[in-house]
């Protein structure tokens, strides 16, 4: 579930090899990128300009940056990577892969658009996001990312003492409801479907969790438009002002298939993420991946700080290839 972000004036695209291209402007790919423009490397993101927490009113859970509204973060991140030469390129990835690397065996990719425009980079950095996939109830969606949450530390503090409804989408939604018990006293599982053992059902009992078990059928809203609660098939109305839910948190894929990326599955089908390693590092020569594509779980401080750890990594990468560059210049070609 996403939204546009608001339009930002777009860079030109170079011609020349750059030293890295980012695919993605959150802040995991804005914050990578600031740490490859301030050591001097040509660095180019391209933003598709629909970030996760478009949606959202403010973003929480950062220090210094709290309650700042998400599309403020991003312009102003884009700003500082601006300001140290960097290049930020509206547009979308429909193709990235391999191409012929330099003399030395320098790796090389291609990045192509939709609009026809190519570019080749060194390396790249992966910072897509992830697409949050919300359960088919009707009037859900129409609510998503301000009566309808799904992060307790993002969203919770502002939905405290109300009615809160946790919608279950598998096992991870009883943690949920831990969760937000902490925020409300007045809390309703509806378990639709998904199955509750007496340990569990004793716990909810014991902080005054009520379950219930009629099917959902739908989100209804007041006369404002404001949500109002849940009908059931029964034709009964539970009444919520917040509705709590664990998405499907797939990772944004398309037009990377080239990278030949490795994807796996999240336990208990909660969505999937690309396969990384210290510093966002991947099997792939070339390629890190950093923020949500890879780790569902973070935060924005959390996937900018990734971000910022992948950039100096893909940095150090080329330090040591301009190094072996630099030497077999110097050394001429081999003697017979």
């Amino acid at each position: 579930m996403t939204e546009p972000a608001s339009p930002d004036r777009s860079d030109g695209l170079p011609t020349k090899t750059v030293d890295a291209v980012v695919i993605g402007g959150g802040a995991a790919g804005l914050n990578g990128a600031l740490m490859l423009a301030r050591s001097r490397r040509s660095v180019v993101v391209i933003d598709s300009g629909t970030p996760r927490n478009a949606p959202a009113d403010a973003m929480h859970g950062f220090i210094v940056l709290d309650g700042t509204p998400p599309g403020e973060i991003l312009e102003r991140g884009r700003r500082q990577v601006r300001h140290y030469g960097g290049r930020i390129v509206t547009g979308e990835v429909v193709s990235a892969a391999p191409s012929t690397p330099s003399a030395q065996g320098d790796p090389r990719f291609t990045i192509g658009l939709a609009d026809g425009r190519t570019l080749t980079a060194r390396r790249v950095l992966v910072a897509t996001g992830l697409r949050d996939e919300l359960p088919d109830v009707p009037g859900l969606a129409r609510h998503w990312g301000h009566s309808v949450v799904h992060c307790p530390y993002c969203h919770g503090w502002e939905v405290r003492d109300e009615p809160v409804g946790v919608l279950a989408t598998g096992p991870a939604s009883v943690h949920h409801a831990w969760l937000f018990r902490q925020l409300t006293d007045d809390l309703v599982y509806f378990a639709r479907g998904t199955e509750l053992d007496a340990d569990t059902r004793t716990r909810f009992a014991a902080r005054g969790i009520r379950v219930v078990e009629t099917p959902v059928r739908e989100v209804v809203d007041d006369r404002s438009g404001a949500l109002a609660g849940v009908r059931l098939t029964d034709g009964s109305v539970v009444e919520r002002r917040v509705l709590a839910v664990v998405t499907r948190a797939r990772a944004r894929t398309e037009g990377l298939e080239g990278l030949r990326l490795p994807v796996e599955e999240l336990p208990d089908a909660m969505g999937s993420r690309f396969v990384s390693a210290l510093a966002g590092s991947t099997e792939v020569p070339g390629v890190w991946v950093a923020g949500n594509a890879t780790d569902p779980t973070a935060q924005v401080g959390a996937a900018a700080a990734a971000g910022a750890l992948a950039g100096a990594r893909i940095n150090a990468a080329l330090a040591t290839a301009d190094t072996d560059a630099a030497l077999a210049a110097a050394q001429g070609p081999p003697t017979s």
